[in-house]
């Protein structure tokens, strides 16, 4: 199949389902469709720049007696709310929450309309600052006091940051983090050439000349100033937060995966749960066994059967 093709197949199934730019995200009277393979919808709702996921952003939503706090997405590294939230967004509202979603980070050097498009890649700190003003006004429509968060990659890390050094941490009640990354990454070796740099001082060169479109590459490191902050006091835990860690075993992008696996957190592999889900980094977030465990992590007084069945990298279960 030729690109172009493709690329208009794609659009029509954009328009049919709805997830392209001006559709409508509010809350059906008829459950949302929630797909569960990365791949598919994350190309096809990356045709829609800036669109909102399925069931989220309804900011007329007024939370239930049953589930009282909103819940706040915030996406991947080059995610944005649309791209990342196709599974989980449609999920949590057909459940019942009001759910809200934004894109931090982008490239302001970045042409339109890549820079909606592409998200996470400024500075963390400043992505950070971006999430408090977006919880502030999610607490401010909704009446309440607090927000859970559920975060994938990066988004597992820029919540944090906001928590314990921008005074984030008594607006959060739940922090359910997909594929985290509390220690850092080496994810290609990155970690260990900048460790060790290379010949003539490239590698601080490089970065320096990446930094002006890919500030939090370098952040994301296990053995960046950054982590070294963020797990200031020996730990990157904010009192009161309940986290729950949900990772696989198969993350070619959190290496090694038990970089997400913190003491004093509730962690869970997929893998220990059901032998036979392969999902690996992108397929976590539209995985229905991480699906139940995030269901279960934000409502634990009523948990729900785990499923257990075949799970594809990037494609998922079809």
């Amino acid at each position: 199949m030729s690109l172009t093709r493709f690329l208009t197949l794609a659009a029509s199934l954009a328009l049919g389902l709805g997830l392209v730019a001006g559709a409508p995200t509010h809350a059906a009277e008829r459950p949302l469709p929630v797909p569960y393979s990365f791949l598919p919808s994350a190309v096809i709702a990356g045709l829609g720049v800036d669109a909102d996921p399925p069931g989220a952003n309804d900011w007329t939503c007024t939370p239930s007696a049953e589930h009282p706090t909103p819940v706040v997405l915030v996406h991947g590294l080059t995610g944005n709310k649309a791209t990342n939230w196709q599974t989980f967004s449609p999920l949590l509202a057909n459940e019942g929450y009001c759910v809200f979603a934004l894109t931090y980070g982008q490239s302001a050097l970045a042409p339109a309309p890549f820079g909606n498009v592409f998200g996470g890649l400024g500075p963390i700190e400043e992505s950070a600052e971006q999430l408090s003003q977006f919880v502030d006004r999610v607490l401010e429509t909704t009446g309440t006091d607090q927000v859970d968060i559920l975060g994938h990659s990066e988004g597992t890390v820029v919540p944090n940051y906001y928590a314990k050094f921008l005074d984030g941490g008594p607006k959060i009640d739940k922090y359910v983090s997909i594929a985290p990354l509390w220690k850092g990454t080496n994810a290609a070796g990155l970690n260990t050439v900048a460790r060790l740099g290379t010949p003539f001082g490239a590698t601080p060169i490089v970065f320096g000349l990446l930094r002006p479109f890919f500030a939090s590459g370098e952040q994301l490191l296990a053995d960046s100033d950054f982590m070294a902050k963020m797990r200031s006091g020996g730990t990157p835990i904010v009192e009161g937060i309940e986290y729950t860690n949900i990772v696989t075993s198969y993350d070619q992008l959190v290496v090694p995966y038990t970089s997400g696996i913190e003491a004093g957190m509730t962690n869970i592999t997929v893998q220990d749960v059901c032998g036979i889900d392969y999902s690996e980094h992108f397929q976590l977030v539209a995985d229905p066994v991480a699906a139940a465990l995030v269901l279960n992590a934000l409502e634990p007084l009523d948990p729900r059967r785990v499923p257990c069945r075949l799970v594809l990298p990037y494609v998922g279960s079809l």
